[in-house]
């Protein structure tokens, strides 16, 4: 009985490890098999969006394809499009639509990482510019790369480049 929990454990551990192309590509072959339409094109979309971004690296030489930080920027915009295009429809008065493109988000989103919280963002805004030393708005280039480089697809840098331009200031 002991190996069979031990082995369980092995395999939750391994689908903890496994990248985000697969657990992509793992969810798009579930979503398959249980006839799920929206989740199907959604998960279809995000694979070709992350393709195209192979095809470009490869074209230029830059390495095999997508890193997991670009993945995570490739999400992050797919996301984003979809937000926007949800409250362009609600203006428009096409609520199914909108209601498509929200569903279409929550499929994105459970690929992101927990996002933080403004607090988070404040705190961690604080603590680059402190370990930068940054003086003035002249070093804000400098901490926004700095936020970029620890929280990746975690941080809102539209609210992040607020909170450091606010200690800046």
């Amino acid at each position: 009985m002991q190996a069979v929990i031990s082995g369980g454990n092995l395999a939750a551990n391994k689908v903890k490890r496994m990248s985000l192309r697969d657990q992509i590509k793992t969810k798009l072959i579930e979503s398959m098999k249980a006839k799920e339409p929206v989740r199907v094109s959604t998960l279809r979309l995000v694979q070709a969006a992350i393709k195209d971004r192979d095809i470009a690296a490869r074209t230029r030489d830059v390495g095999e394809g997508c890193a997991e930080e670009q993945i995570l920027q490739i999400l992050a915009k797919l996301l984003k499009q979809r937000e926007e295009s949800a409250r362009i429809y609600e203006e428009a008065g096409r609520a199914d639509l909108a209601e498509r493109e929200r569903e279409e988000s929550s499929i994105i989103a459970e690929f992101m990482p927990r996002q933080m919280s403004d607090e988070e963002i404040q705190a961690a805004a604080r603590a680059v510019v402190e370990e930068l030393d940054a003086a003035g708005l002249k070093d804000m280039g400098k901490c926004m790369a700095a936020l970029k480089a620890k929280y990746g697809g975690a941080m809102d840098f539209g609210k992040a480049g607020a909170a450091v331009k606010a200690i800046l200031s």
